[in-house]
């Protein structure tokens, strides 16, 4: 068995046993969120700050994150010639679906790949910023519709933990700098409880997903979501390796690296920005469940086929 096989298997492990930990009732699944809290307000930026402080600014600029640009911008721009001309969505519908279509869950599944099957967490930091301080803003000023000022969208991402860890850990490496070890150790103590916590929740989450009552927002899949899942488990992924392979001449390590994020399945706070726009929360949902669903066999098979 290949070395990303069986990182793909440890991690597989876990989000079983935590599928498995709501199905014995020994947690409920409401309880999902107080883990993923945890992982996100806690461990997950403590894991950040102490790997991006200390990477190599090589792994942190890397051609990666353009093949993740690259994929996201066709991705998004498919979504949106379709949805407007066959199903003509208005803005504020469109912007959800495109993120759906897009939009990776680089914390949750993301860190935990980086760390296990690429063996550099450094390497998920490009691709979150990405997302937190560009892509979230540019859509949020179009969900908005002038609601808020524009200074206060562009504040948004300094209210993400993840941001701010990452970025306060990048001034570190990139000055050169560290915390003394006293200050250092309980923030890796922590930082070691995000992966386990994270995919824990993960797990939990897919029973807790399974069992939830049908409603009628949440009710039948169409066409559109096919659409959806189509273009963000297939055809962004895709993408992404072709850029890495044909565009940009990656092989190794950086060009599963492009592939893996790219299959990484919708992150789950499209849907809580589609319930806070009040639109598009059935694509987003269904969006969120089922390529959340694909997205361990699809990056197994992709591990196995590159790495």
């Amino acid at each position: 068995m290949s070395g990303v096989v069986a990182a793909f298997v440890a991690l597989v492990s876990v989000a079983v046993l935590g599928y498995l930990v709501g199905w014995s009732g020994l947690l409920r699944a409401s309880d999902e969120l107080v883990l993923s809290r945890l992982a996100f307000f806690v461990a997950t930026p403590a894991l950040m700050f102490a790997t991006v402080s200390r990477a190599d600014l090589g792994s942190l600029f890397s051609p990666v994150l353009l093949t993740q640009i690259v994929a996201v911008a066709c991705v998004q721009l498919a979504y949106v010639l379709v949805a407007r001309a066959v199903w003509r969505r208005d803005r504020r519908e469109a912007t959800i679906g495109a993120l759906a279509a897009s939009y990776v869950n680089a914390g949750n599944l993301g860190i935990p790949i980086s760390i296990y099957v690429l063996g550099d967490g450094a390497l998920v930091a490009p691709i979150l910023l990405f997302q937190l301080v560009v892509l979230t803003p540019a859509s949020f000023l179009v969900l908005d519709k002038g609601a808020r000022s524009v200074r206060a969208v562009l504040l948004l991402p300094l209210r993400n933990p993840l941001t701010v860890a990452s970025l306060l850990g990048l001034a570190f490496a990139l000055t050169g700098t560290s915390l003394p070890v006293t200050f250092m150790r309980p923030i890796e103590l922590l930082g070691g409880a995000a992966v386990p916590v994270a995919l824990l929740a993960y797990g939990l989450s897919l029973y807790g997903s399974r069992r939830a009552p049908a409603t009628p927002e949440d009710g039948g899949v169409g066409k559109e979501v096919f659409l959806v899942i189509a273009l963000k488990s297939f055809v962004q992924p895709g993408i992404a390796y072709l850029t890495a392979r044909l565009a940009l001449g990656l092989e190794g390590g950086d060009l599963l690296a492009a592939t893996l994020f790219a299959a990484l399945p919708t992150a789950q706070n499209i849907y809580v920005y589609a319930v806070t726009y009040d639109t598009g929360r059935r694509l987003a949902r269904s969006a969120v469940l089922l390529t959340t669903g694909l997205a361990i066999p699809i990056m197994t098979a992709i591990g196995a086929a590159l790495g």
